[in-house]
């Protein structure tokens, strides 16, 4: 079971602002970079779980610095 649940886009997004990234480009996904890694949060309301945990990892971070980002 991911320990992440699903989290809103929007929030997903201003959570890894919070962590240093910026917005890159948008269209269907949201592509954020922070210079030396790029992530992609897709639009959907709430973003799967799983997809949630592998972005988190993607992006360096542990679940729970995440949780503190939201």
């Amino acid at each position: 079971m991911p320990g992440i649940p699903g989290v809103n886009h929007l929030r997903a997004v201003r959570a890894l602002e919070k962590a240093g990234f910026r917005v890159a480009r948008q269209g269907k996904h949201i592509v954020l970079t922070d210079d030396r890694r790029i992530v992609t949060v897709p639009r959907n309301n709430p973003v799967n779980a799983f997809t949630m945990g592998r972005i988190v990892r993607d992006a360096g971070l542990t679940e729970d610095e995440f949780r503190k980002l939201l």
